[in-house]
């Protein structure tokens, strides 16, 4: 089988791309509020006490669950977007780099607001999350029954 990329592939890549710099942002996020808090490595968390008494801590674990979320979604998302991107590559690259915002939406959110402030950028990733998916599975379908 042989596999020719549409043209417009590239911009794909790109969307696939931008989640580099997304998680440069978590990790920054994370790496500043660790410090703030006074969190050592390897500590993952503050303990629940702790991240209770001081809003530093707190803030801490809030950026390090939104960078851990964003870690657990990231693979398959690439897969969705890259596999979508094989039928459907301008619509998978404007939906890769709207997940992207989401996502970017979403730690902000997070470490200013709690878990609570992650919820808008939770909607766009989501929803773009499924639509991408739904996506990969009819391109997939359609390599496999060969149209």
């Amino acid at each position: 089988m042989t596999i020719t990329l549409p043209a417009e592939y590239g911009a794909v890549l790109l969307a696939a791309t931008s989640t580099f710099f997304v998680n440069v942002y978590h990790s920054g996020l994370t790496s500043k509020k660790r410090k703030a808090a006074g969190i050592a490595y390897p500590t993952a968390y503050a303990s629940t006490e702790l991240a209770d008494k001081d809003p530093k801590a707190h803030a801490f674990n809030c950026a390090q669950r939104a960078h851990n979320n964003f870690t657990e979604s990231l693979t398959p998302f690439l897969g969705a977007l890259l596999i979508t991107g094989l039928r459907f590559p301008v619509a998978a690259a404007y939906a890769g780099g709207l997940w992207s915002l989401g996502r970017a939406w979403y730690a902000h959110g997070y470490v200013s607001n709690g878990p609570k402030g992650r919820m808008v950028g939770s909607l766009i990733a989501t929803l773009v999350d499924i639509g991408l998916k739904l996506a990969a599975a009819y391109t997939s379908v359609m390599f496999v029954l060969e149209k």
